[in-house]
């Protein structure tokens, strides 16, 4: 009893107040169980009216001290049903950012991780709940997310704007910029900084790796469910799509475009609906994405830092099974006479149906991308997540497109398991081993080893154990043979 009530008084203690400077003012947030949280960070002046469809421009200074315990507003969009943010409501005024660190102080120099988070690029937020950074903070690192522009918002182009087009991709720049420049005021080494994300967030990872604009903005990269396939328009492609969009909204020039309503701006883009012939999602603008990111590391052109690749057994899972036919149609015709081939390497229709979309789009990218990092000669570990929480476990059913995300960030539903919570305390100290050192092992974890390119292997993170696996399994090697022929 006399516990119980010692934790309900310390969980009723009021945050304690804290301030640091950044280059456009000071800040105060506040502290609670031993990590500093700084929210609301505006890292580039709102992008509205003459700045919509512009590079993020410098914040204007303040005077006085900044409120920076509350997040700032979301970027537009067509929320994810079941994702929940903290976050103002939604704004064009969204560009913010928050830092979680366990030690605001300049000297001490610990490892940074800066979050990308995913929703196909027309959806999230860096203040979701399953992202908040405390408890990968209280491992010893200062933790990052941060908003940008989504939808129509980031990625626009039309011939009025120029060679531009990915405002998206430009903020995250921004950010980590703003990172560089500022994280040794709250106790992070700027020479030190992990970029890791899931999904959107994880291809993310790897453009900027194969950017030559963002490649000396950090220092290793965690890229989650994040493909590495993907063909992304030229300019010239999505400009059409942009002019289209300027048609159909009855907008005769730019400035008839910027004065648009928000509201027609965000349109219907939704993560399964994205207004295909009016919207080009990002762009292979020729500046900030030169290429595929595929292309660009079989050719070694990326970034040769520490990397880890990889993806979950059953991204699509969630998918109701009548629906599956329908995603694995298109991603057949991409293998061209590759197609049956790869569908009887599964063994059964029933698991090829069930898998073959997810291995495609996220499994066999992320083992391309992690072989051909490792062929540069750059260090690289592939994984494969497989945990499933106790009470969701249903038989046939693995872990699904980012359900990994709580497990690494540590922010568990309330009815998590003690197994559950070691699972997350796993993952936890491989990432944050890695941000360290460059290399995830360490803390008597299963030994992850590099990748060998000629004969990779995986981390294989299941519910029984943690081992190593053979990464090219037949379907993968199936579905790798079938797009490298294309």
């Amino acid at each position: 009893m006399i516990r119980l009530l010692v934790l309900a008084l310390l969980a009723a203690m009021p945050a304690t107040a804290q301030q640091v400077r950044v280059d456009s003012g000071a800040l105060n947030g506040a502290t609670t169980d031993g990590v500093a949280a700084f929210k609301g960070i505006p890292y580039a002046a709102p992008p509205v009216g003459e700045r919509r469809w512009t590079r993020p421009a410098p914040v204007v200074p303040w005077t006085e001290p900044r409120d920076a315990t509350r997040f700032g507003a979301d970027c537009t969009q067509n929320p994810i049903p079941g994702d929940v943010s903290r976050g103002a409501p939604m704004a064009e005024d969204c560009l913010f950012l928050n830092v979680w660190t366990p030690k605001p102080a300049a000297s001490a120099k610990l490892p940074v991780m800066v979050w990308i988070h995913g929703g196909g690029f027309v959806a999230g937020s860096g203040a979701l709940d399953v992202t908040d950074g405390a408890g990968l903070a209280k491992r010893g690192v200062v933790v990052v997310t941060f908003n940008y522009r989504l939808g129509r918002f980031g990625f626009f182009a039309h011939p009025a704007l120029g060679a531009g087009g990915n405002w998206g991709l430009m903020d995250q720049i921004a950010a980590l910029h703003w990172v560089k420049r500022n994280i040794a005021a709250f106790g992070g080494d700027p020479a030190n900084v992990t970029l890791f994300g899931e999904s959107a967030g994880g291809q993310s990872v790897a453009r900027l790796m194969a950017s030559p604009v963002a490649r000396s903005l950090f220092a290793k990269g965690i890229a989650a469910s994040g493909g590495g396939r993907d063909r992304w328009p030229a300019l010239a492609e999505a400009q059409a799509k942009g002019i289209a969009f300027a048609a159909k909204a009855g907008a005769a020039d730019l400035a008839a475009l910027r004065a648009l309503p928000a509201e027609t701006v965000r349109g219907g883009i939704a993560i399964l609906n994205k207004e295909e012939a009016i919207y080009s999602g990002p762009i292979t603008d020729g500046a900030i994405v030169s290429g595929n990111a595929d292309a660009i590391f079989a050719a070694g052109g990326q970034a040769r830092i520490p990397f880890i690749a990889g993806s979950n057994d059953d991204e699509l899972g969630f998918v109701p099974a009548p629906f599956l036919p329908m995603v694995n149609g298109p991603v057949l015709k991409e293998f061209g006479a590759g197609a049956e081939a790869v569908k009887t390497a599964y063994g059964s229709e029933e698991k090829a149906t069930r898998h073959i979309a997810g291995d495609a789009i996220f499994g066999e990218p992320a083992l391309a991308l992690a072989r051909r990092h490792a062929r540069s000669g750059a260090p690289a570990w592939l994984y494969r997540f497989g945990y499933v929480a106790e009470g969701k476990r249903e038989p046939g059913r693995g872990a699904g497109h980012a359900s990994d995300v709580a497990f690494q960030f540590g922010n568990l539903a309330a009815d998590a398991t003690p197994a559950d919570r070691a699972a997350a305390e796993r993952i936890m100290a491989y990432w944050t081993n890695f941000a360290r050192s460059g290399d995830p092992n360490g803390n008597g974890l299963p030994a992850w080893s590099r990748l060998d390119p000629a004969k990779p292997e995986l981390l294989a993170i299941g519910i029984d154990r943690t081992a190593m696996a053979p990464a090219a399994t037949p379907p993968i090697a199936a579905i790798a043979a079938a797009l490298d022929s294309q």
